[in-house]
């Protein structure tokens, strides 16, 4: 049985609040790594009628169809127990991010969760869900989750330092495999990495070396439909492959869509929290450019006055 680690991110379009990358550890059945038949009795997709099975696909098909509570049940019923942001965080975000979080000004590591129901409504959902997603009989493990957590400075840095910034996506990449491959059981079973298409790029090698410095990266299929690696000289192997639309293929990837899309939420919820305390009446925004703009006039004065500078707030690119 091989551990399948599926990547995506959420938040690399817009001007304002940080991006987010996840990668989500299933180990899962050789004959079928995609995860939808083994986990079917207890996962729907979007598309199938709610039937009180647990709601996992694409972060947008979820968030469209039941919003932020849809999210967090998904991600709350699949990964690690958390009473609250700063533990929801610790639990899950790399060091540098969590160092950045630490500096938003917006940033309420006391905030509790969950943030959409009680947390008597969410001890009742564990009840009927964790036995279920671990029983014996479905032959899938939940392992270890990663995330970074890129704010608007450290975004500004990287597009100084490289002139793209695609740059940091990659290194939120290569960060993602690299803490994967190494939080991960050393019991010799394959590592499959799926990612969703990081940019719009189609050649990975060079990263995929930068994860696995001490392995060999073959480069097996390199197009627009997929991009395909093997490490090879490693003690176990270990494929890593990319598509457009990944987390439809997997419940790896869809769990870290879906992860990365609710913490970027979560941030996006205390960020205008906060600016709605300093500017009266301003209207939310999910950060995107056209209504980022709106946003970030009505809140320079503030800025202002806070001491906070353009890099600390709008991102470049």
């Amino acid at each position: 049985m091989p551990w399948v680690v599926g990547i995506d991110e959420a938040g690399y379009g817009p001007n304002l609040g940080p991006l987010v990358q996840a990668a989500v550890t299933l180990y899962l059945p050789d004959a079928d790594p995609a995860g939808w038949d083994t986990l079917k009795p207890v996962v729907r997709r979007a598309h199938e009628p709610a039937d009180g099975r647990l709601l996992i696909d694409d972060s947008k098909k979820v968030y469209t169809r039941g919003g932020l509570a849809a999210l967090e049940r998904g991600v709350r019923m699949t990964g690690p127990i958390c009473h609250s942001v700063e533990e929801l965080v610790r639990k899950n975000v790399l060091p540098i991010g969590r160092a950045d979080l630490e500096t938003e000004a917006w940033y309420d590591p006391a905030e509790g969760i969950p943030l959409t129901s009680t947390p008597e409504a969410w001890f009742a959902d564990l009840i009927a869900f964790g036995g279920r997603l671990t029983a014996e009989q479905l032959k899938v493990t939940f392992g270890p989750e990663a995330v970074s957590v890129v704010p608007p400075p450290r975004f500004n840095r990287i597009v100084d330092e490289v002139g793209s910034k695609g740059a940091v996506l990659a290194r939120g990449l290569v960060e993602l495999v690299s803490a994967a491959a190494t939080d991960l059981p050393d019991d010799g079973a394959p590592l499959l990495f799926s990612c969703d298409k990081q940019g719009g790029r189609n050649y990975y090698a060079a990263l995929v070396q930068q994860a696995f410095p001490d392995g060999w990266v073959v480069a097996e299929v390199e197009s627009a439909a997929e991009s395909r690696y093997r490490v090879e000289q490693l003690d176990r192997p270990v494929a890593v492959t990319f598509r457009p639309r990944a987390d439809g293929d997997s419940v790896a990837v869809a769990l870290a869509s879906m992860l990365c899309k609710y913490l970027r939420e979560v941030c996006m919820r205390q960020f205008n929290r906060f600016w709605a305390t300093h500017v009266p009446g301003l209207a939310p925004t999910a950060g995107y450019p056209a209504d980022a703009k709106r946003y970030y006039e009505a809140i320079r004065p503030a800025m202002d006055k806070l001491g906070l500078a353009a890099d600390q707030v709008w991102r470049k690119k």
